[in-house]
């Protein structure tokens, strides 16, 4: 039974498309910290929350979000291809997107290492809207069409060699206990 405030424990190797939507989750917390971040720089300026805050968003998606992008199209959609032929067109379109939100991280990190440094830099409205709305999207797309079209296209060997292939692109042993994608 969990109690309020008790998180679900997070998926492990074993179970790689809930891997990638807990991963969602946590873009979505780092989107949403992002939001108060380019509300708190014009009242407090870079104080030690907002460069604590930057830094955090910066070690994300430095690291975790490109294993995500990996996980996605160098394990899950070939073989969401091979197994499915008619996915090519979404798997094209995913790969399109994260083309577009790397390209819109490599606008913002600088913004970020200025903050997380102290030094400081405008983080406008304007951006942080544009990188939650393509993440967002993002987001919605896998989650209604390639979640849910692997989990049907899919068995458990296949999964299993997708959850070992994201282990190894980590450097971690699929199989210890508690271990969980970030």
């Amino acid at each position: 039974m969990m109690l309020p405030g008790d998180q679900e424990p997070a998926p492990g190797y074993d179970d790689p498309l809930g891997m990638i939507k807990a991963c969602h989750r946590r873009i979505e917390r780092q989107l949403a910290t992002l939001d108060r971040l380019q509300r708190h720089l014009p009242a407090r300026g870079c104080d030690a929350d907002a460069r604590a805050a930057a830094a955090g968003i910066l070690r994300y998606f430095d690291t975790a979000a490109p294993h995500h992008h990996a996980d996605e199209e160098d394990s899950v959609l070939p073989r969401l291809v091979a197994a499915v032929p008619g996915a090519r067109a979404l798997a094209e379109t995913l790969r399109r997107e994260h083309g577009d939100l790397a390209a819109n991280w490599q606008r913002l990190r600088p913004v970020l290492a200025a903050t997380a440094a102290g030094t400081g830099a405008e983080l406008t409205a304007a951006l942080v809207a544009e990188v939650r709305a393509a993440y967002t999207a993002h987001i919605a797309l896998e989650e209604s069409e390639l979640i849910p079209l692997a989990a049907r296209s899919f068995d458990a060997a296949t999964l299993a060699i997708i959850g070992g292939e994201m282990a190894a692109r980590r450097g971690v042993d699929p199989s210890a206990p508690g271990r969980s994608v970030r």
